[in-house]
């Protein structure tokens, strides 16, 4: 689905010469597609990830044991199997379990299901440890103000726990960056799987590193976004 997003570019430009800036640029023009392919998997990964990742947090801190476990346990599967095989149990298992027909569109969804899935365990426990760094004496007033417990969350622990988790936060938005390129394992088309399909047709290494750029580049931003927010939520200097 992703594939389809924007108009096709692989035919629009030739790398027969493999020297001087048009050439680069060549490569860009037939990577944009798989660049937008990673940004929509990215963007769609964190919009569908932190709220997840707040409600399993309030399950994990849940004084109900049962919900408490299966949080846990969720937690644990999560971090503890690799992206990869996820992102195929997610893809496959509705064929072997549901015998359901496998579309092409299906992989878009998958690769957004097993990212969000994945990355909102990581950030639950991100969450959980900003949650836990207020200290217990903010609960206390705020219920001797007549606070409840909505209202205390809200105006007193979220605004807290936001500066404390600033700094993990951007590590795994960092770290998703790079991990949209696993989706090649079931054949989703972003950039790093096309960058590798243009190197074996061209039998140039260079769109490789035309990949890595992006990423670099990208990170760099995304570095320096996370940057000036932690500066404008540092009110306490």
């Amino acid at each position: 689905m992703a594939a389809l997003l924007v108009p096709s570019l692989l035919t629009s430009c030739s790398l027969d010469d493999k020297s001087g800036l048009g050439w680069f640029f060549g490569v860009i023009l037939q990577l944009s597609e798989g660049m937008w392919a990673s940004l929509v998997l990215f963007v769609l990964t964190l919009l569908f990830s932190m709220p997840l990742g707040l409600l399993v947090c309030f399950a994990r801190r849940s004084r109900f044991k049962v919900v408490e476990l299966i949080a846990k346990f969720y937690i644990s599967i999560m971090r503890g199997t690799p992206l990869m095989l996820q992102l195929l149990v997610v893809y496959f298992g509705p064929y072997f379990v549901f015998k359901v027909a496998l579309s092409t569109e299906y992989r878009f969804y998958a690769a957004i299901i097993g990212f969000a899935l994945n990355y909102a365990a990581y950030f639950a426990e991100i969450y959980r440890s900003g949650i836990e760094a207020v200290p217990k004496g903010q609960y206390e007033a705020a219920h001797v103000l007549g606070y409840t417990k909505a209202q205390t969350f809200m105006k007193i622990v979220f605004p807290q726990m936001v500066r404390h988790i600033l700094p993990p936060v951007t590590n795994e938005v960092i770290t998703l960056v790079k991990d949209t390129s696993l989706a090649f394992a079931i054949a989703f088309v972003e950039m790093f799987t096309l960058a590798k399909q243009i190197s074996a047709t061209e039998s140039t290494i260079m769109p490789l590193f035309v990949a890595g750029l992006f990423y670099y580049i990208f990170n760099l931003v995304v570095s320096y976004a996370m940057g000036l927010l932690e500066k404008k939520m540092n009110y306490y200097s």
